[in-house]
């Protein structure tokens, strides 16, 4: 049986759990639950690093010693993962004597191997980072990452020959074309090395100025630079050299990091395996930062997100899905609370939340609540098999691949296509002429499906997946499902088992009354403030005769198309099903609230006998209706129940 090992870095214990670690663990989780349904052997692995300078000054700060501090803060980390989700295998911490026994068995292999030697450096040292830097590395003089000028520091270290295994490097690299990907990072870490500019690694700090870390199990003066300390945890994790898992696992391990350490998984540690004489990792898997006001979140900033905070306000499931949606894997990717909702609100509570309730509502009363048995299947039938089938297919190769936010996509394709199978059958219709056994069919059709969506969607909201099995009759065991031979099968659900009467799993999400100011962190201006008092204190809209309001005439539809405006950045092109021979066009200014992919499949109320005009270009017949608040534009939408063309009245 295939094996898969999921890494994130051990992090590092200088401060709280943030948005960027739970991402990071997140996406491991994620990956390590989808390897596991496509039927492998799997391990997942998180921890803390514990060592260094940076953990002596927290700690002197805190009034407590090395150890103490780092038992405080690693216990949060710890703390953290069932409240995610995340279910790892082992959680491992540097100071734990295991890890500490491994780390001097390499040091003392590879150093007898001739490829540790004492000599004299100095070099520009940077706290924050706790390494070195060239002047070359150097930005205006200051550390790249903290933006400070680091510390002049010269003195006695033992040094790890790195740069004897430069060729070596750019080989592998070249022979394994995925080892490090996206392939943004590989090229990045190509061009260091063809630079010429990799030097030794400093692996030592003398205990004259750092006691706590690793000792050197060859000088007893000196302990262990952090970072090759703390690389050796994935070995460390699964035994090292000798244990049953170190050789199911090591050959798959794939480490899932931020770039901001893309230097030290790409180069130090791959060397440093050589030189153990280690096999190097399968993949290193590389992501973006979150980012808030397009800046990076940072302490000093104030900008921090905690996770914590965002799953009590938000709940478990959205911000799992929202993070592995709105984030396309090694790009960074902006957050936000009002994205956060809108896309709740139209990913989830719409589309996925609206299928469920009116699925099992029309189960209830057209069939009491039990699932119905299928039937002779209607040309309907096969267009949605065909369809799901296609976009499990692409789910499942692109979430293998690390874009998530194109699987989740491809899955989104089935559940839209599922709310218009709906609309197109129309249940309701076939219920009032009697057609029973076509009924049940569609029905059934619906309710299948549903349970592949549901199947699929556990590596990204575990629990959520689980209940919405649990809703249609089905129960769930990761042990006898693989999502490949979901493609084919069919008719897992058994008739006459009853489901839910309803599904409460996803829903809206008011969007917060805070001005935009606010939700960034930052005091609203007087004038905004003046300005929102005055909205506040403004009239009322003047009163219409009701035989002006009958002159409009408002209808049900359906977002078949959408795209963005050739010369317009805010504004949407939409193809808009309206009950009518063709579908209208609809031109819209809905850019900074949807992406052109989200609106396809949605229903809508719009106002049809405006007379058309043309909008930069393009010719709008008909006006979406919207609700406005404090910044943002939500989409009034339908049951979905009615058919396109239905009258408001």
């Amino acid at each position: 049986m295939d094996a898969y090992y999921a890494t994130t870095p051990i992090y590092y214990v200088n401060a709280k759990p943030h948005l960027g670690h739970a991402y990071t663990t997140i996406v491991a989780d994620a990956m390590r639950r989808f390897h596991r349904l496509m039927g492998e052997e799997t391990y997942f692995l998180t921890g803390t690093d514990e060592h260094g300078d940076k953990i002596v000054k927290a700690a002197d700060a805190n009034g407590q010693s090395p150890q103490e501090y780092v038992d405080q803060i690693s216990a949060l980390f710890q703390e953290m993962l069932p409240q995610i989700a995340a279910e790892p295998d082992d959680f491992i911490r540097t100071t734990q004597k295991r890890h500490v026994a491994c780390v001097q068995r390499i040091l003392q292999k590879v150093y007898d191997a001739g490829d540790i030697y004492f000599g004299e450096y100095g070099g520009h040292y940077c706290y924050g980072c706790e390494r070195f830097y060239t002047e070359k590395e150097l930005e205006d003089g200051k550390c790249p990452q903290h933006g400070v000028k680091p510390e002049w520091i010269a003195e006695k270290n033992y040094f790890f020959k790195m740069s004897k295994y430069r060729d070596w490097l750019l080989k592998h690299i070249e022979k394994h074309p995925d080892f490090i990907r996206p392939e943004g990072y590989r090229n990045e870490v190509v061009s260091l090395l063809e630079s010429g500019e990799l030097e030794d690694l400093c692996i030592s700090r003398p205990k004259s100025r750092l006691s706590w870390g690793i000792e050197l199990p060859f000088d007893k003066d000196y302990v262990c630079y952090v970072w090759f300390d703390a690389l050796i945890n994935y070995l460390s994790a699964v035994g090292y050299p000798d244990s049953p898992k170190f050789k199911e696992f090591w050959p798959a391990v794939n480490h899932f990091v931020a770039k901001d350490i893309l230097k030290p998984h790409a180069v130090f540690w791959p060397t440093m395996l050589k030189a153990a004489g280690v096999e190097p990792y399968q993949h290193l898997n590389v992501h973006g930062y979150w980012l808030v006001d397009e800046t990076k979140m940072s302490k000093s900033l104030g900008n921090v997100v905690s996770p914590m905070d965002m799953l009590g306000k938000y709940g478990l499931a959205s911000f799992r899905y929202f993070l592995l949606r709105e984030m396309s894997f090694g790009m960074d990717a902006s957050f936000s609370e009002s994205a956060l909702i809108g896309r709740h609100n139209a990913d989830l509570a719409n589309d996925l939340g609206n299928l469920f309730n009116r699925s099992l509502a029309m189960t209830h009363k057209y069939f009491n609540g039990k699932i119905p048995a299928p039937g002779e299947e209607g040309v309907e039938d096969i267009e949605i098999k065909k369809l799901g089938r296609e976009a499990m297919a692409n789910y499942q190769t692109f979430f293998r691949d690390l874009k998530y936010s194109r699987a989740l996509e491809s899955l989104w394709e089935l559940v839209r296509g599922l709310n218009r199978y709906i609309d197109a059958t129309a249940p309701w219709a076939l219920f009032k002429n009697g057609e029973t056994a076509r009924l049940s069919s569609v029905l059934y059709t619906v309710l299948e499906h549903l349970r592949k969506v549901a199947v699929h969607l556990w590596p990204v909201m575990p629990h959520a997946s689980v209940e919405m099995l649990g809703q249609i009759g089905a129960s769930f065991d990761p042990e006898k499902i693989v999502l490949t031979k979901e493609l084919d099968i069919w008719g897992v659900l058994a008739s006459g088992v009853e489901v839910a009467s309803s599904s409460n799993l996803f829903p809206r999400i008011d969007m917060p009354e805070v001005s935009v100011a606010a939700e960034k962190g930052k005091p609203a201006s007087k004038k905004k403030a003046a300005s929102e008092k005055k909205k506040k204190n403004a009239p009322a809209a003047a009163e219409v005769e009701f035989s002006d309001f009958q002159k409009l005439e408002m209808r049900l539809g359906k977002i078949l198309e959408a795209c963005s405006h050739p010369d317009a950045d805010k504004l949407l092109v939409l193809k808009v099903d309206l009950g009518e021979e063709r579908p209208r066009q609809v031109v819209a200014g809905l850019a900074a609230y949807y992406k052109p992919e989200d609106l396809p499949g949605q229903d809508v109320v719009a106002v049809v006998n405006l007379a058309p005009r043309k909008i930069r270009g393009e010719v709008s017949e008909a006006m979406l209706l919207t609700a406005q608040a404090k910044g943002r534009v939500m989409l009034l939408t339908a049951p979905g129940e009615l058919p396109a063309g239905a009258k408001i009245a």
